[in-house]
């Protein structure tokens, strides 16, 4: 496609070169920018695009985007062009679903986004949408385009990527797409371009705040109320969709009315959760380490639900899902039945097999709000004691650390304090403020011990029959990453090797 075309509705400040060269990729990475593809500079935490912009030129790109002036080339060859504008991020959206033919405009697509929930709540729509045809899914462990599962490198990817992950989808045969929207992703503009036929709220507790994440909680909550926005929005050039349109809000959470009010006028809302004045109702809430059994009161009328994820989290989030189902028309029993059949969601209260006489899980809880629910949830069918591993990660909002301390040695019966990816802070010091709010608690009873296997390990020895040990942080991760590397590791490897060596087998 000619950049000219591309550019249309786009603000841009100046246009050097030939505006009609033709461009055939958008390439944010110069390592693998191919010939032909627009380069797009922006500032990143670690570096500034703005000066490979050389060197993508040298390596066969037809034309660059930069947003500084000083960025522009002095010298164009000919056949190739240079863009200024005033925000590269919020420019490449609209450019790159320009350039893979507005793919959302062929798609039904529902975006997630709050704290906590998101993943779950999106293999639980994706199971209900299925119900009315094939759907693609983008989260935070895999997307799956047709009947391909690919790895996730972001919960939400750059924009040139994203969409090109929608065309796919649309090639494949998928109908729908579900999709997890990151804060960070709404901030950078990473989804613009992209037509949003219904919204999910899952919930709202401080998290990514501070330096390179969000300045404040504010802005936090503002950024994530910004997918509400977009809900029934055509981009320009795109056709527009005759499709349902709608918000699925948690009413429980004390956010949930901000971002009702971001739902431009006439797009339906639909409120979730256990209070009475939610629109859809989980009544007669019973839970065991098998999972969840309860009524689903509804406009409608009222449905029996049996999930296989255990926790009242995950009733919530089953509420989200079947609130989306209802703004699609799918029949209320086809539903849970659907949610019924999600057996499980990789790296969130997995369940670690083996003959050993105590539960092992892994979850993903990395916030305070999110390590209190797993825990409650554990507290809530264990026979035994509630033993805990958990970390704080490094380079990360360090006003969580003494809060996670605290929730953990309260809530659990026995702590390891231990790392979780420190990157370039050490370890020790990361634990002393993590310790600093384990230590507020009376009667607490926890160990610190930095190496995390070591953590594993010595937990699981402790381990009695009927006790529940959730190693929380990690969840799908195999990695864990230092200042000066980043090693494989996987918390569901390391308790099962754990247990091997203590004649679990």
């Amino acid at each position: 496609m000619r950049l000219a075309g591309l550019l249309e509705g786009v603000d841009a400040v100046r246009i050097a070169g030939d505006p009609q060269v033709e461009v055939s990729g958008i390439c944010h990475d110069s390592r693998s920018l191919n010939p032909g593809d627009l380069f797009v500079a922006w500032r990143g935490q670690r570096y500034d695009a703005h000066a490979f912009v050389p060197a993508a030129l040298a390596a066969g790109a037809a034309a660059v985007m930069v947003e500084q002036a000083d960025a522009l080339p002095g010298v164009l060859a000919p056949g190739h062009a240079a863009v200024l504008v005033r925000d590269t991020r919020a420019a490449v959206g609209p450019v790159s679903a320009a350039l893979y033919g507005y793919p959302t405009a062929h798609l039904r697509l529902v975006g997630i986004t709050g704290t906590n929930g998101k993943t779950t709540t999106a293999f639980l729509t994706r199971a209900v949408l299925q119900e009315l045809g094939p759907v693609g899914l983008v989260g935070t462990v895999v997307s799956v385009v047709g009947a391909e599962s690919r790895r996730a490198r972001l919960t939400t990817p750059e924009a040139p990527d994203l969409q090109r992950l929608f065309q796919d989808m649309v090639g494949s045969g998928d109908l729908a797409c579900v999709m997890e929207v990151s804060s960070q992703s709404l901030a950078r503009h990473r989804v613009d371009g992209s037509a949003f036929d219904v919204g999910v709220f899952t919930n709202l507790t401080p998290d990514h705040l501070g330096p390179g994440e969000h300045p404040s909680f504010h802005h936090y909550r503002e950024s994530k109320a910004r997918l509400f926005s977009l809900l029934g929005q055509t981009p320009p050039g795109a056709a527009r969709k005759d499709v349902p349109r709608g918000a699925a809000l948690n009413w429980d959470d004390p956010n949930a009315a901000r971002m009702a009010e971001a739902v431009p006028r006439g797009v339906p809302v639909l409120r979730f959760g256990l209070g009475a004045d939610a629109d859809v109702v989980a009544t007669d809430v019973e839970l065991d380490p098998t999972g969840a059994r309860f009524a689903i009161r509804h406009p409608g009328g009222v449905t029996r639900c049996q999930l296989a994820l255990s926790g009242r989290f995950n009733v919530y989030n089953a509420l989200g899902a079947f609130s989306v189902g209802m703004l699609y028309g799918v029949e209320a029993e086809r539903a849970a039945e659907a949610l019924g059949r999600v057996r499980g969601v990789p790296g969130r209260l997995e369940q670690v097999p083996g003959p050993q006489p105590f539960t092992v899980l892994i979850d993903y809880a990395h916030t305070p709000d999110g390590l209190e629910n797993v825990l409650q949830a554990a507290r809530e069918f264990t026979r035994g004691r509630v033993v805990a591993v958990f970390g704080c990660g490094g380079d990360r909002d360090r006003t969580k650390r003494p809060l996670m301390g605290e929730i953990g040695v309260r809530l659990a019966d026995l702590v390891w304090l231990t790392s979780d990816n420190p990157r370039t802070e050490p370890p020790q010091a990361i634990l002393a403020e993590v310790e600093a709010g384990a230590a507020r608690v009376s009667g607490g009873h926890y160990h610190v011990c930095v190496d995390r296997r070591q953590a594993i390990g010595e937990a699981l020895a402790e381990a009695r029959p009927g006790d529940v040990v959730v190693i929380a942080g990690k969840g799908h991760e195999d990695y864990q990453i230092f200042a000066d590397r980043t090693i494989h590791f996987d918390d569901r490897e390391e308790a099962a090797m754990a247990l091997a060596r203590l004649g679990y087998r």
